[in-house]
């Protein structure tokens, strides 16, 4: 289990990070989420040693990460940083080697793993040669071959195209099934709560919620009414009433309380007519708004 307690640092003027404290667990996949800015990047730098904390501790199955600990890591930033003309099989086995695999174990794990990212047909193919999506595919291959029991990834899914999405989605899936730790940073909310098993959100370096996705969307206390219409209600009368649009014959309303229910039925019947109706947690990209300001 890695373990991040009271982290802290400064850039000039600039805190980057203020007591960031929270745990990415084995067989679980935890969604680290905050805007530009909010210190996602530079905490997951700190456990690599790469950002120099002012204060805090960072551990690994108890211990303080050291070199031994760091070797069982696979860490993608979120800039990219590949040789451009080295073919792909060639250079995830490159980065394989490094994290100590043999050379005939590493060529294996390449290709292996290209080909469960769906690139097994393009293992020659030098990187330039390659959309910017499959790009995106190599450089997680290149974090993942030595199969780390922790994966720090951050923004995986950025210029995805929803295949790419699907096939990563997948992968990280079963990377936890297999009793890794993910971690991984991301903007797509919707991917995130679908995916993850915890989620921490992080902003202006400050831990606001942290938890399961269920516990974490419980965090602002109230419910989300979601109704439809046979036809385009009165949205000008259920606006008055607190309703909101969120399509030409589809709306939803908070509610505070379960009690409240009938009273806002009613108010949605004088509007329109009914199809249906559900009530649910807010979603966490409601509750991410929320908790971030």
């Amino acid at each position: 289990m890695l373990e991040l307690d009271g982290l802290h640092k400064r850039f000039g003027d600039v805190t980057a990070l203020n007591g960031v404290s929270f745990t990415a667990k084995p067989g679980y996949i935890t969604g680290f989420l905050g805007r530009n800015g909010a210190g996602k990047s530079t905490t997951m730098r700190s456990v690599f040693g790469l950002v120099n904390l002012d204060a805090g501790e960072i551990a690994w199955d108890g211990r303080p990460v050291d070199a031994g600990a760091m070797s069982r890591f696979g860490f993608m930033p979120e800039q990219r940083g590949l040789y451009r003309k080295m073919p792909i099989a060639k250079q995830v086995a490159y980065f394989a080697q490094l994290k100590g695999l043999d050379r005939r174990a590493a060529d294996d794990a390449a290709a292996q793993l290209l080909d469960e990212l769906g690139l097994g047909d393009r293992l020659g193919d030098k990187l330039e040669a390659l959309s910017h999506g499959n790009q995106q595919r190599v450089q997680l291959a290149t974090a993942l071959a030595h199969k780390p029991d922790l994966c720090l990834l951050d923004e995986p899914f950025n210029g995805l195209d929803p295949s790419a999405v699907r096939v990563l989605n997948q992968y990280l899936r079963s990377l936890a099934d297999q009793g890794r730790a993910v971690l991984f940073s991301s903007h797509q909310l919707d991917l995130v709560e679908g995916l993850c098993d915890e989620v921490v959100i992080v902003d202006d370096g400050v831990i606001r919620a942290t938890g399961s996705v269920v516990d974490v969307r419980r965090t602002p206390g109230y419910s989300v009414l979601s109704l439809a219409f046979q036809s385009t209600p009165e949205w000008a009368q259920l606006a008055n009433e607190g309703f909101t649009a969120t399509g030409t014959r589809t709306g939803a309303v908070r509610m505070d309380n379960p009690e409240q229910l009938p009273h806002l039925l009613r108010l949605a019947g004088e509007a329109g007519a009914l199809t249906t109706f559900s009530y649910d947690l807010p979603s966490l990209s409601n509750v991410f708004e929320e908790v971030t300001g």
